[in-house]
């Protein structure tokens, strides 16, 4: 299977989305504290390879953008753990790491620059699980697209999309 790994960084926590590059179905989706992100990064080609699965042809990583505004300490948090993460993707695993601003994914899923993180969702819903209760995400007995799907795992999630639409030879 065709598989992509897409990256929402945090100075502390960091959402991922693991998705079939084809169809764009989410495979895996996590947020957890950043340490933990990359120990599963660090593990991820062998637990794929023991899955029967081939490493993804590429991961993304959202890139912080300057926009001429002060930032404070978390957003040079948030730059040393895309550091952090794309170092590790680029010893432990042969997937090439690509970093991505918000502002194409915006344009992508919204066609709007001005598009908030709510646009972007509901953009995905109405994409990928048009007029299924609870936006999409399903019960615990049954399974929606975004089942599990909660705050940067949409971001993350929508970043992976962006890269499977746009770039070729990633869906293939």
């Amino acid at each position: 299977m065709n598989t992509l790994l897409a990256i929402d960084p945090g100075n502390t926590e960091s959402a991922y989305a693991l998705i079939n590059a084809d169809t764009c179905e989410p495979l895996v989706v996590a947020k957890a504290d950043n340490a933990e992100v990359l120990e599963t990064l660090m593990a991820l080609d062998l637990n794929l390879a023991r899955a029967g699965q081939e490493p993804p042809r590429l991961a993304a990583i959202e890139m912080v953008a300057s926009y001429g505004m002060p930032v404070g300490a978390d957003v040079f948090g948030t730059c040393v753990w895309i550091g952090r993460f794309q170092e590790c993707l680029a010893q432990t695993s042969r997937t090439p790491v690509e970093l991505i601003t918000r502002h194409p994914v915006k344009l992508h899923h919204c066609h709007s620059s001005k598009a908030k993180d709510s646009n972007i969702t509901q953009a995905l819903i109405d994409r990928f699980a048009p007029g299924q209760p609870n936006r999409g995400k399903g019960t615990k007995a049954e399974p929606g697209w975004f089942y599990g799907f909660r705050a940067d795992i949409w971001q993350a999630y929508a970043l992976a999309v962006y890269v499977a639409d746009t770039r070729e030879g990633v869906a293939a």
